[in-house]
């Protein structure tokens, strides 16, 4: 059906109609049964391409009332009348009824058509053919009605493929998003899921290069306006027993959809329906939504002049011009629909204390993405201590763990919040392998993300290698550890009382360490050159295999 408002739920998914399949007039016209009557088309070109519903033969002027639009009628002329004022009515009746074309057979009543008849039909645009030749019109309407039916039964057979590949997607475990993907891979424009209420929850696949598919789903709503790519189809998504039913809509944004749109679209309404009903995942999918926007965002698939625009299409409320981008990695596995619960509840208590946010899951449960505005940069502290806290609250409640790592950006524009969301990202997986904190700032963790970043780079693997591992090799084979040692001088500056502090060692015992240590390494301590050098391998050493 075509864009309408979202129908009342239904308790169960709604019925599969049968697909609309057409043959076309000129399609019709090329059969071997018409082609034999030497059909020429004498008015209403412009029609050939339009379907046919269906074939019917009269030899009456009230005729129309036995139609319903979309036929095909044969006629010898007989009941159309010889007068020019009655040819005109019976064309224009035929012609505000949406008849498909007016096939009159020559011989039996007009050796021509009547000039009247023919201006008629080209002046209300109905499709006219004179058949030179006699045809038995039973044959016509076999012909056309069969291949009426092998194309209805075709995409019928084409709709049990689809429903088959989405079904499938779904005992293997796979989710609506997957399900979403592969019908718009099928139909091959994008796919959005709302809820009841106008909410996008959802929206899978690509559209052709400069159209955004989150900007054309926004767009679509707006009243008014006659672009094609507005003449979408939808299907009713039951959402559950107390509210309006959600919907399902592609838009043709990337290029015009055929017959299996209809029945993909369909199909796909049913399963996702069924999902829904089953595992309630509607804040599951918001999750996943607005994480791949933030993931798009960080990784530059979205340009910064549009991220704003399209950030409030999906639920972001802007409160100033800057943004504070954050990104969290936890320890607790979830589920993802549990995961989604726990974004809701960090964005419903920052939205009960006046901050805007939006919050998406990443590549997987337990990656965070998040953009909270700020309505000035001063508030940047404040706002991450905010962030940090409810995170940590949601995730002890749904999780059982209020173990994360957070990085906070700094205060940023729209325009730059890309490559600043994707620092805080790459922060916050570096941040894995330091002692927890209340939230990390990527100003202070360069190095740390750095090396991160190199983490599957040969040379800082080797260089770790060569410059640790004799302690490395040395604490494997004997039960006093050298390298917390080590460590713990880095820590304190590279001075030796405050390693000592940290350590609860008399200098003495200290120093026999170090100097075992300076042996193995063949290094000198003292040296800040070479500290420097121990330095960089021991801040790499979480990040890389010096055995791989």
């Amino acid at each position: 059906m075509r864009v309408t408002t979202a129908d009342a739920f239904h308790a169960s998914p709604p019925p599969l109609a049968a697909p609309a399949v057409r043959i076309t007039v000129r399609q019709a016209l090329d059969l071997p049964v018409l082609r034999r009557g030497l059909p020429d088309v004498v008015a209403g070109e412009a029609g050939l391409d339009g379907p046919i519903r269906w074939v019917h033969a009269g030899e009456v002027a009230y005729i129309a009332s036995q139609l319903r639009g979309g036929e095909l009628l044969l006629t010898t002329g007989m009941g159309i009348g010889r007068k020019a004022v009655d040819q005109r009515r019976f064309v224009a009746t035929l012609a505000d009824l949406g008849l498909a074309a007016l096939v009159i057979e020559l011989g039996s009543t007009f050796g021509e058509l009547p000039d009247a008849l023919v201006q008629a039909a080209r002046h209300h645009g109905l499709t006219l053919v004179a058949l030179t030749r006699e045809v038995p019109f039973i044959l016509v309407t076999e012909a056309i009605h069969t291949e009426i039916v092998n194309a209805q039964y075709a995409m019928l057979r084409r709709g049990d493929d689809v429903q088959q590949r989405l079904t499938e997607l779904l005992l293997a475990g796979q989710g609506i998003p997957d399900v979403l993907r592969a019908t718009a891979e099928i139909i091959g424009n994008p796919v959005f899921l709302e809820d009841g209420d106008g909410r996008l929850l959802y929206h899978a696949g690509a559209v052709t290069e400069g159209i955004d598919a989150l900007d054309a789903w926004k767009a679509s709503s707006r009243p008014g306006g006659r672009a094609p790519w507005r003449a979408g189809l939808a299907s009713p998504v039951p959402m559950g027993p107390h509210g309006p039913a959600g919907r399902l809509l592609v838009l043709p944004v990337a290029g015009p959809m055929d017959e299996i749109a209809e029945v993909a679209l369909q199909r796909a309404a049913g399963i996702v329906a069924l999902a829904l009903l089953r595992a309630r995942q509607e804040e599951e999918l918001v999750a996943r939504e607005r994480g791949n926007f933030l993931a798009d965002l960080a990784e530059g698939r979205i340009a910064g002049a549009h991220a704003e625009r399209q950030a409030v299409s999906i639920g972001f409320r802007a409160s100033g011009e800057l943004v504070l981008p954050f990104a969290a990695e936890t320890a607790g596995a979830a589920r993802d629909a549990t995961w989604g619960l726990v974004l809701r509840d960090v964005g419903n208590e920052l939205e009960a204390h006046g901050h805007s946010v939006l919050t998406g899951q990443n590549e997987r449960a337990g990656q965070l993405l998040a953009l909270v505005g700020l309505r000035e940069a001063g508030a940047r502290e404040a706002v991450a201590d905010a962030f940090a806290r409810a995170l940590r609250t949601a995730t002890d409640r749904r999780l059982g763990t209020d173990e994360a790592r957070i990085a906070v950006g700094e205060p940023t524009a729209w325009r730059d919040v890309g490559p600043a969301l994707r620092l805080a990202a790459e922060t916050a997986a570096s941040a894995v392998a330091l002692p927890p904190a209340t939230w990390h700032d990527v100003r202070t963790l360069e190095l740390q993300r750095l090396l991160w970043h190199w983490r599957d780079d040969r040379e800082l693997r080797d260089f770790v290698r060569r410059r640790l591992g004799p302690v490395l090799e040395h604490d494997r084979r004997r039960k006093h550890q050298l390298l917390p040692t080590l460590e713990a001088l880095c820590a304190g500056g590279w001075r030796k009382a405050e390693a000592a502090r940290m350590l609860h060692l008399n200098r003495q015992a200290l120093y026999n360490r170090l100097a075992r240590i300076e042996e193995l390494l063949d290094v000198d301590l003292a040296d800040p050159e070479q500290t420097l050098t121990l330095h960089l391998a021991l801040r790499a050493l979480p990040h890389v295999d010096p055995e791989a």
